[in-house]
């Protein structure tokens, strides 16, 4: 019997290792949002949301997030990273935009009707999206706090926020990962 090179351990050794894919981040949020434990550890605050960092897979940069009543993120997109989030527990609300939006170049955009999408992600759903995702992320719950998991790559380059009135959107800040970590 012959091992094919791809099989031996030295060529796995040295195979590079690409990327993990939006797959991979769903995945790996969902198999993390399942740890009832890690959910557990995580310090709640009923004044703000609170988080902890990660180790995701592949070099990606991963976040354990609480969500207290009524916060949410506003409006933004992780640039250039692809992401993934699961609700471990409680509902999350995401509204989103359903077309890509301009990168760079732009401070002000009148979006055309029909761009919005709302999903409710009760505990144990997630989702997955590409780079340039306009979205926002809600715990529109009066009551009960809610947990998710978060997942990107390559690790969040910057964080657009933008603000929105009516069909207009207008980028107000970008952040830098000094202002979150």
């Amino acid at each position: 019997m012959s091992v094919s090179p791809s099989a031996s351990p030295a060529a796995s050794a040295s195979a590079p290792v690409s990327p993990p894919t939006q797959v991979d981040l769903l995945d790996f949020a969902r198999r993390t949002a399942a740890d009832t434990e890690l959910i557990a550890s995580l310090p709640l605050d009923p004044e703000g949301r609170t988080w902890v960092r990660l180790d995701g897979p592949g070099g990606s940069e991963a976040w354990l997030i609480g969500w207290p009543p009524g916060t949410g993120t506003g409006w933004h997109d992780h640039a250039e990273s692809v992401g993934a989030f699961v609700t471990a527990s409680g509902e999350l609300t995401e509204n989103s935009l359903a077309a890509r939006l301009p990168s760079d170049g732009w401070r002000t955009l009148e979006l055309t009707e029909g761009m919005d999408r709302e999903r409710r992600l009760p505990a144990g759903t997630g989702r997955a999206f590409g780079q340039h995702h306009v979205h926002e992320v809600l715990n529109e719950s009066a009551e009960l706090h809610a947990v998710s998991v978060h997942a990107y790559y390559p690790p969040l380059p910057q964080i657009r926020r933008y603000s929105r009135t009516g069909q207009v959107l207008r980028l107000e800040q970008v952040e830098l990962p000094e202002d979150w970590q």
